[in-house]
């Protein structure tokens, strides 16, 4: 069975809730507070996870109780942890993230040991076998990122890069990517259109599908869009629900749409079953 390979973050979350996200200079009081496991690598291998797949983690982690904490929670999800290296010279990633009482969240990330994942373990050819697809995203250093593509793409493994949080892509990168995923924010920086209707998330996806194989647009309250190279693209308009909180919604989405994928499902039933599974996530209570 073909397995996901996610190299990526992960992060101890501190989690707020407030009636609004402070403006420059405001104090803000907050009315809750949790902790909990995140990353975007993280989040998106166990949502994959979830969702049947089975799952390497490839990332790094400190040597302290959150280093534990986030490793503990991946192997509880039944990720393998195996490539997750503790490093004893800095602390685990973490973020803080505030969401207000509309269900919409602003977070700031400091990445500490992710900055430090090793890629001697992507040169191991015993690490790509029976590996489907490779799941990246922007919250490591990008030169992580280009050597694990590189080693998936030489060896015909598909790579899938969930373009967040918003940063060029060099080249080298951009080469070695078979399917692009982005939200508005990041496809208006990548395509130079403002993505506010799937009207304009579709043209973001036609454009972006000039220099990517496939393309997926995730426009929040007003759909997706999706493109193939040299075709026409789609959209689906967003599910009614009653909204509780986007956190974590395109990790969601991405954890789905990979295992998806990796099932043969044609990029249109990925993306719809994907789709449904974020709106379902977003109209639930966080835990």
């Amino acid at each position: 069975m073909s397995k996901i390979v996610v190299v990526g973050s992960l992060h101890y979350d501190i989690m707020l809730d407030a009636h609004h996200r402070p403006e420059k200079g405001e104090t803000v009081m907050g009315t809750s507070c949790h902790y909990k496991f995140g990353g975007k690598g993280g989040n998106q291998a166990i949502a994959a996870a979830k969702a049947g797949a089975t799952v390497t983690f490839a990332g790094a982690v400190g040597a302290d109780e959150q280093g534990k904490f986030l490793l503990q929670t991946l192997k509880n999800a039944g990720v393998n942890c195996d490539s997750v290296e503790v490093i004893t010279t800095v602390p685990s990633g973490m973020s803080v993230a505030i969401t207000d009482t509309e269900g919409d969240y602003g977070a700031v990330i400091v990445s500490n040991a992710n900055q430090h994942i090793s890629c001697r373990t992507f040169r191991d050819d015993t690490f790509w076998q029976d590996v489907g697809m490779l799941i990246l995203q922007n919250e490591v250093p990008e030169i992580t990122n280009i050597h694990a593509a590189s080693e998936a793409r030489q060896r015909g493994i598909p790579v899938l890069i969930n373009a967040a949080p918003a940063r060029q892509l060099s080249p080298e990168l951009e080469k070695n990517i078979n399917l692009l995923l982005v939200n508005a924010v990041e496809a208006r920086d990548m395509s130079n259109i403002t993505v506010d209707s799937l009207d304009t998330a579709v043209q973001a996806a036609e454009v972006l599908a000039r220099h990517f194989p496939q393309v997926v647009v995730t426009a929040g309250e007003q759909g997706v869009a999706w493109c193939e190279a040299g075709n026409t693209a789609k959209s689906l308009a967003a599910k009614k629900i009653a909204l509780i909180s986007t956190h974590g919604a395109g990790d969601c989405f991405t954890g789905v749409l990979s295992q998806a994928l990796i099932q043969q499902r044609s990029l249109e039933d990925a993306v719809i079953l994907a789709n449904d599974a974020a709106a379902r996530h977003v109209s639930q209570p966080r835990k």
